[in-house]
């Protein structure tokens, strides 16, 4: 694999991950607390793409992790763990907090990533 193989592959990783980020800003969009979680399929909506978001950390090479400490890896791969083994037991509010307070910088650091991996 040359080196713009690997700028192509990690340029989609990263999409992908940015694609999910959207989807779940998008499902959460318009409400004002973790209350829309209640309803079963907003919660599946947001677990599914949340744990997308967490798989597809397995496939950033560590190199590229550790010179990116602005995302946070480690914690979007524990998540989809945790939605993948206890979904049941995972809190409205916890997925609410994530999406309130973590996901707009996460959005904007994916984009910012995708966009020095094109130049």
């Amino acid at each position: 694999m040359d080196s713009s193989d690997k700028a192509h592959s990690i340029t989609e990783t990263l999409q992908v991950m940015l694609y999910h980020v959207d989807r779940i800003i998008e499902i959460g969009n318009g409400w004002q607390d973790a209350s829309f979680l209640t309803l079963g399929v907003y919660k599946d909506a947001c677990a599914f793409n949340f744990d997308q978001l967490g798989r597809m950390t397995a496939y950033v090479e560590k190199e590229y992790i550790a010179a990116h400490p602005e995302i946070p890896w480690n914690a979007l791969y524990e998540l989809h763990k945790r939605i993948t083994r206890e979904y049941e037991g995972i809190s409205r509010e916890l997925l609410w907090d994530i999406i309130q307070q973590s996901l707009p910088k996460l959005q904007k650091d994916l984009r910012e990533l995708i966009r020095e991996a094109r130049l």
